[in-house]
């Protein structure tokens, strides 16, 4: 059975006690924006008319049900996208998206339901078994007109995660926010989300949006950069040299990268890490840029931009194998451009590929990061080039830890020094039985 043959049945079976089901959230928005539900559309249910026990003992005549959050109204059938909620009022009770009291009430109404959601588009509610949209703020013409505009002008600001989905929902489906959302937006303090809530949404915005530089321009409007975004906001009007960066401040520079990015992510092996290195490729230049000799420069900001890389992740994500993908990236990423502006010989493109943790994403990277105006496809295509020849090195034997000890050597701290000359050795295009020899020649030298 599938979720959408379980929702039917859910509402045939509820309809017969006097309750109604409705579709509600993302997947009635999305159907009214591309006019069927989404292929990957998780469907959310909203049950009205019949007690929490009654849902229950339904649930438990088509499935397997779940207690997700039954002390909120909150149940799931095993196996299946569906999420299956009681109407529910919420107050807030303090600081922070968790600090809610919440009552359920079955009996509620469909209007006061639907006037807990936060955006028109996301306030619709949909007869699973009829089909008829019920539309009490107007979200089906902010819909067509592409504007974001809140629910109720009490409620709206009382749950701060609402200005990242804002953001992230403008960036997403190119909505433009309406003034009085923005104004709301303004006066809201986000400083007690948790940081697991606040990347989900920079996630949704970098890995679900054509132009996810909208999800910062928003916030910047909100003026909510400045507490989980400080290096983004950093970059604003800080100026570059116009002889190679005629589009303008590092800020409108790192938006471009970022946008080019997301042509990009789904051919990377890791799209999350690659669109955080878009973002983070030049925060470096905040610390280190100078004006002299009559132009702006950031010499020396490798280092600097690893550094606010880091900062900025660490202040995100616990993920430490991400946070090692990006500082990789950031640091490496202007390399490729200067090797091929100086066609370097092949041990160089292979020291960098050897060096980089996403050989692919390092290419793509570096082609966000040209020159506004200059035609990529030579490079891309160089780049590509010598990353065959960089795999077609790696696949060759070289030279081992079990070949050291064969010849004798016993394992110490040197073998991390030899094993490396025997790796470049092999990545200059030298045969193992040659490479092995002069390794081993190097042994005797320090031993």
């Amino acid at each position: 059975m599938t979720g959408l043959e379980a929702a039917v049945s859910l509402a045939a079976k509820l309809k017969a006690l006097g309750g109604r089901a409705y579709f509600v959230g993302g997947c009635v928005r999305d159907k009214v924006m591309k006019g069927a539900y989404s292929p990957d559309a998780d469907f959310d249910i909203e049950v009205h008319g019949v007690s929490p026990q009654a849902l229950e003992e339904v649930l438990k005549g088509i499935g397997t049900p779940m207690e997700i959050g039954k002390s909120f109204g909150i149940f799931s059938l095993r196996g299946l996208n569906l999420d299956i909620a009681m109407p529910r009022t919420e107050t807030l009770s303090g600081r922070g998206h968790r600090d809610f009291k919440i009552d359920i009430d079955p009996f509620l109404g469909e209007e006061k339901a639907a006037k807990r959601r936060d955006f028109t588009c996301n306030a619709l509610m949909e007869d699973i078994l009829s089909g008829e949209i019920l539309d009490f703020f107007g979200g089906r013409e902010d819909i067509r007109a592409g504007i974001l505009r809140h629910v109720d002008d009490n409620s709206f600001g009382e749950d701060p995660l609402r200005v990242l989905r804002l953001a992230q929902f403008a960036a997403r489906f190119g909505f433009t926010p309406a003034p009085e959302t923005l104004e709301i937006c303004r006066k809201t303090d986000i400083t007690a989300l948790s940081r697991e809530r606040v990347f989900e949404e920079l996630k949704k915005a970098l890995l679900k949006s054509d132009k996810p530089s909208v999800f910062f321009e928003v916030l910047r409007q909100c003026n909510a950069l400045s507490f989980w975004f400080p290096e983004v906001e950093a970059l604003i009007d800080l100026p570059q040299n116009p002889a190679f960066h005629p589009e303008g401040d590092v800020f409108i520079h790192t938006m471009i990268v970022l946008n080019k990015g997301a042509e990009y992510r789904d051919k990377t092996d890791n799209p999350t890490g690659f669109m955080l290195s878009c973002l983070c490729h030049d925060m470096g230049k905040a610390t280190t840029t100078e004006f002299f000799n009559g132009a702006y420069h950031a010499y020396r900001h490798e280092e600097a931009r690893v550094k606010a890389a880091g900062n900025f992740l660490k202040r995100l994500s616990s993920d430490r194998r991400l946070r090692e993908y990006v500082k990789n990236t950031v640091l490496n990423h202007m390399r490729p451009n200067k090797l091929y502006d100086s066609c370097s010989k092949l041990k160089k493109t292979n020291a960098l590929f050897d060096e980089v943790i996403d050989k692919k994403g390092i290419i793509y990277i570096a082609l966000c990061d040209a020159m506004i105006g200059t035609d990529t496809a030579p490079a891309e295509a160089f780049l590509f080039d010598r990353l065959a020849e960089y795999e077609r090195a790696v696949a060759l034997p070289g030279v081992t830890g079990a070949d050291l000890i064969a010849a004798g050597l016993k394992p110490n701290e040197d073998f991390t020094r030899l094993l490396a000359l025997g790796r470049k050795l092999q990545l200059g295009g030298t045969d193992k039985d040659t490479a092995l020899r002069l390794v081993l020649n190097e042994a005797r030298k320090r031993g």
